[in-house]
């Protein structure tokens, strides 16, 4: 009697695990970052983001001099030593950080704050999903696909189109804070005011090298 009842309480609990364990698949893709807030935006700032986002230019980055581009190749050298713990693959870090590097500058961004913010909004997951829908590596809302994009929100997926659309929202909140980045985070965070993600965002950017204040 009691064998047969320990043979259905084991079946009880492995049916429970065999229950539990989508739950398991289905989160352990999300990230817990939050989302940017959908605000109204005056046409010429909607044009100019449009605009931003839809220079389709490959992300190749470009030295006035020599010491330039050394200081990118140690920067380089350091940081895929840095992401090695999220990305196994050689070639994949090198291409990462390179889009990563040449979508930083040409938003006006240190580097080493957007890798920090990536960190910290979704571990380098580039296919991270967020509780409220932010998608990819910089946890983009879908709607700015629709506000200053073609529309199309499975593009968030893509490496350069989601580092991009990332480094602009973030400079086009820096200047509406007017530089204030504390302020500027919480606002790509949707928690403008509150201290825990700005500081999140700059304690991992500090072990990436970020200086800035």
């Amino acid at each position: 009697m009691s064998s047969a009842w320990d043979e259905g309480i084991s079946r009880k609990k492995c049916l429970q695990r065999l229950c539990f364990l989508p739950c398991l698949l289905l989160f352990s893709g999300q990230s817990r970052a939050g989302g940017q807030l959908e605000e109204p935006l005056a046409d010429s700032v909607r044009s100019a983001l449009s605009s931003a986002i839809a220079n389709s230019a490959p992300p190749v980055p470009e030295f006035a001099g020599i010491e330039g581009r050394l200081a990118y190749l140690r920067w380089l050298t350091s940081a895929n030593d840095g992401l090695r713990r999220y990305k196994n693959e050689l070639q994949s870090r090198t291409d990462f950080l390179q889009t990563v590097w040449y979508e930083s500058k040409r938003a006006g961004l240190d580097v080493n704050l957007v890798l920090g913010l990536i960190q910290v909004e979704s571990a380098f997951r580039k296919f991270a999903v967020s509780v409220v829908g932010a998608r990819g590596y910089m946890q983009i809302m879908p709607f700015w696909s629709r506000v200053i994009g073609d529309g199309d929100a499975s593009k968030l997926f893509h490496m350069q189109t989601n580092l991009r659309f990332g480094c602009v929202i973030l400079r086009h909140y820096l200047d509406r804070e007017n530089g204030n980045l504390f302020m500027a985070l919480g606002r790509y965070n949707g928690s403008r005011g509150r201290p825990e993600y700005p500081n999140a965002v700059l304690a991992a950017a500090a072990k990436w090298g970020y200086i800035g204040g």
